[in-house]
């Protein structure tokens, strides 16, 4: 059940579950703002809690207003397309074969069959995406296991609409957003590391920031260099 707090122009849907810690998202594309709860707190205490946030929640949504988003891909020759950061402008060839995806210098080669409509080409290159983060991601993951510590049993990858990456800290397991494959490398990095530290600590809380200081002394930097790169036009911020 949801319910919701008003405070000024500012609408927060509250959802109280069997959980220890509060958890504070703001979501895109318009900044709505979620609180799930613990059962035993009392609405009073979860008002008082989000008032103290307000101006973490209004910095939040102002940054999803001002970040910059990708147009719409139509999957056209001459179209912009990225792969680890760096950009590939689209050739389709039609032929009679199998799907395919290449880079070739400067182009992304999109091999389909005549008559292949926008939504089976951009199924193909989603396609592509995944495989190619699915490649990139056992190598940091075995890194990253030695220096803090921990093991991933499973990652997932797969589209995200308001995340870069989730973890799920009892299963031992991680998931990423195929998007990451546009990005620079450093960036899927530290979205791994990011999503691996939760398996240490669940939530964003000073003990968090602390593990992660320790084994990225840097990721702020990394962070706000994801954060500053277009997303697609229906995406957020991390």
């Amino acid at each position: 059940m949801v319910t919701q707090i008003e405070l000024g122009d500012i609408t927060v849907d509250v959802v109280l579950k069997d959980i220890k810690n509060v958890h504070l998202s703001v979501y895109p594309p318009a900044g709505k703002v979620r609180i799930s709860a613990p059962l035993r707190m009392d609405i009073d205490t979860i008002r008082v809690f989000t008032i103290s946030k307000l101006g973490w929640i209004k910095q939040q949504q102002r940054k999803l207003q001002e970040q910059e988003r990708e147009t719409p891909r139509e999957y056209l020759d001459l179209e912009s397309h990225y792969v680890w950061g760096k950009r590939y402008l689209l050739k389709v060839i039609e032929v009679d074969g199998a799907p395919a995806v290449k880079l070739k210098h400067s182009k992304m080669i999109l091999q389909v069959r005549p008559g292949t409509d926008e939504a089976k080409k951009q199924a193909i290159i989603d396609a592509w995406y995944r495989e190619q983060l699915k490649k990139a991601v056992p190598p940091l993951i075995a890194k990253w296991e030695t220096m803090m510590g921990v093991k991933v049993e499973l990652f997932f990858v797969r589209k995200m609409k308001t995340k870069w990456g989730s973890c799920n800290h009892r299963a031992f397991s991680i998931r990423l957003n195929t998007d990451l494959a546009k990005k620079p490398k450093d960036c899927l990095e530290y979205i791994v590391v990011h999503e691996m530290a939760h398996l240490l600590e669940p939530t964003h809380n000073a003990r968090f920031v602390v593990l992660m200081d320790q084994f990225m002394p840097k990721w702020q930097f990394y962070r706000d260099k994801l954060n500053r790169l277009p997303v697609s036009h229906e995406n957020w911020i991390y």
